[in-house]
């Protein structure tokens, strides 16, 4: 040992220095703080749910692009969507809003309590919260079937006879979905507590893709039709609308498998039936959920109202509206979705009682979001036609479905920043157990929506609901962030603003090169087939982040650095 001060003997320090390489001599590596662990932890978390959003709306776009090739916007497809977004909207209703507002911020704070009691606890709960789900939803599902008709009626009330009743039978078809969608959104929620991300962030690859595969091997065969107009005969190859029903099967197969895909990292677990719904966790659950069910339930007169308005508005309005939501969720779900539950649970247990820490994550969360999102809304903008080309525009899909679609996916666009920081914060409130403040923006929200969609439907037409959308999020954004602000008394040095700007620029300059490369490339490739869409889309999409990481390197845009930097570290382990 040397005292402080001495000096070191002669060749001592390429003594030291081979012994030290020799791993004779160790040298400390410091701890990391709670704040760097909790870093990456997110960020690990983030990129394990990033990856399975992917995969999850590439077999989205898959979904619907089968959809489209075999069927077009066509009546089957419109009276598809409609028997879907019943159960659907009932799931969001009941179940999905629990997960994230409720459900894990109260498992999470389940699972934290002591080690010896806190994983037993955690099932009991589970348990309960399991066999009331499966009881409720196996009696809507009865209701559903008997009053099909009625409910189809009111959803798409501006549709045809022959429309109504195909998506009756549809809907009686995908309602018992509803059972294995609610169970699996209690598995993941038991997961996502127990900070478990690899199996919940898998199931919606695995969802769409067995409606993929349902349709494609269920779906029956072109018909041939021949017309005879005097000396004259034409053809053409149409599949019947009947085939429509595979797509319905593959929703109820989806949701049946997606569910029993969780059960692994159940192992262990004790489930059993109980119906003890006076259980303190479940009873808080239901107290935290209560505000949010309101707020859904105006949210979904609100949707039943945009289908109906959208009916009203041309035979594939509808059609138009669900692709274009399909591309917009890409991002939504692969930035937004993917931060947002990553942070969710460390957010939860840091609320009960760390608030310089909540800060903290709450900051990696929003700078995440605003440096990820920013660009992808700009290049989505930039390329939205020759993505729609290239995803859609095959089979009995045409040209002007590939217009209306993209400039529905562009107005969607405006709006697209705003709910991804927005999701963010309301995961704030969340973790706080606050459900009753993001209730009362979300009615002023949809109040909004309904206002702007009325108001200019008779000029916009089905576009309207798009502009609707985009003032909803950005309105619910800037009041959600104002009142959590001011009730934490601010988010301390989290330097959003120098993010936004920055990012803000680098995105708007990449977006210009971006438009500006994309008609030399399309002349450049030629004719539209599939290959020249693909390099069209590959090349333009390639110049366009190159741009941004270039631009954002320049104008020092913290947070990429960091998670290259991440990357970096983990990938040289």
């Amino acid at each position: 040992m040397l005292e402080q001060g001495s000096r070191l003997p002669p060749n001592s320090i390429n003594a030291d220095a081979a012994a030290i390489d020799s791993g004779l001599i160790e040298i400390p590596v410091p701890a990391p703080t709670e704040a760097q662990a909790n870093r990456a932890a997110v960020a690990r978390a983030t990129g394990v749910l990033a990856l399975g959003n992917i995969a999850s709306r590439v077999l989205g776009m898959a979904r619907e692009v089968t959809l489209t090739n075999l069927f077009g916007a066509s009546r089957a497809t419109d009276a598809f969507y409609v028997a879907i977004i019943i159960p659907k909207t009932i799931y969001d209703l009941l179940i999905a809003g629990h997960v994230n507002s409720a459900i894990i911020p109260v498992l999470s704070e389940v699972a934290a309590n002591d080690a010896a009691t806190g994983e037993k606890e955690l099932w009991r709960v589970v348990s309960i919260l399991s066999t009331l789900i499966t009881a409720i939803l196996a009696l809507l599902v009865v209701m559903l079937m008997i009053f099909a008709p009625s409910i189809v009626l009111l959803v798409s009330g501006g549709a045809g006879v022959d429309k109504q009743a195909l998506a009756t039978d549809l809907l009686r078809l995908t309602a018992p979905a509803l059972i294995g969608l609610g169970l699996f959104s209690t598995f993941s929620g038991a997961l996502y507590a127990l900070r478990s991300f690899t199996l919940p962030a898998l199931a919606g690859a695995i969802f769409n893709g067995m409606i993929v595969l349902s349709t494609v091997i269920l779906a029956p065969p072109l018909t041939v039709m021949v017309t005879f107009d005097g000396a004259h005969a034409a053809w053409t190859a149409a599949r019947p609308e009947s085939g429509i029903y595979a797509a319905a099967f593959g929703w109820l197969i989806g949701a049946t498998v997606q569910m029993l895909s969780q059960l692994p990292g159940l192992r262990g677990a004790k489930l059993r039936v109980s119906f003890n719904w006076r259980h303190p966790a479940v009873r808080r659950i239901a107290r935290l959920y209560a505000p949010v069910m309101l707020s859904m339930l105006l949210d979904t007169v609100v949707r039943t109202f945009s289908y109906n308005l959208a009916s009203q508005t041309g035979e594939r309005s509808i059609t138009y509206m669900n692709l274009a939501t399909t591309l917009i969720q890409f991002p939504q779900g692969l930035v937004a979705t993917a931060i947002g539950i990553a942070i969710l649970p460390t957010l939860s247990r840091q609320a009960l009682n760390d608030t310089p820490a909540f800060r903290e994550t709450l900051g990696l969360g929003l700078r995440l979001a605003i440096t990820l999102i920013l660009p992808a809304a700009v290049g989505l903008f930039a390329l939205a036609t020759p993505i729609v080309m290239l995803i859609f525009e095959h089979g009995a899909f045409t040209g002007v479905d590939t217009g209306m679609t993209a400039l529905a996916l562009r107005l969607y666009l405006f709006g697209l920043p705003f709910a991804a920081i927005d999701l963010m914060l309301m995961y704030a409130f969340y973790a706080r157990q606050d459900t009753l403040t993001p209730t009362w923006i979300g009615m002023f929200s949809l109040a909004l929506y309904m206002v702007v969609a009325i108001t200019l439907a008779p000029t916009a037409g089905v576009f309207s609901l798009m502009i609707a959308d985009s003032a909803k999020h950005i309105i619910h954004a800037v009041i959600a962030g104002y009142m959590l602000i001011r009730r934490m008394g601010g988010l301390g040095d989290q330097r959003l603003i120098g993010a936004f700007v920055r990012t803000g620029v680098a995105a708007g300059l990449m977006g210009v090169v971006t438009a500006a490369v994309v008609p030399p490339l399309a002349r450049i490739v030629g004719a539209a087939t599939l290959i020249n869409e693909i390099a069209l889309v590959g090349m333009a999409g390639g110049i366009s982040v190159a741009a941004y990481l270039a631009l954002a390197w320049l104008f020092r845009v913290e947070e990429l650095r960091w998670l290259w930097g991440l990357m970096r570290t983990r990938v040289g382990r």
